[in-house]
């Protein structure tokens, strides 16, 4: 799909650079740009499978439970 969008100078700027650097498009660096940026926030799905999964499961946890979670969310990026 072609479509036409408005972005600040220096931003452009920064992302032909960029796509030069990665020996890219432009086209292919905003829609990898674009991808990424649509599966860091739309969470609202995986959140709402998760709880789904969490219900099913039930509510009892253990400490091995606990402690890896702890883990998993301490090396992610928030």
């Amino acid at each position: 799909m072609k479509t036409a969008v408005s972005i600040p100078d220096d931003l452009f700027a920064k992302a032909d650079e960029l796509a030069r650097q990665e020996r890219c498009s432009r086209s292919a660096l905003y829609a990898a740009a674009l991808s990424e940026y649509v599966a860091r926030h739309g969470s609202d799905a995986i959140t709402t499978a998760m709880d789904r999964v969490c219900k099913d499961l039930g509510g009892e946890t253990n400490g091995f439970g606990r402690a890896a979670a702890r883990q998993v969310l301490e090396r992610s990026e928030w």
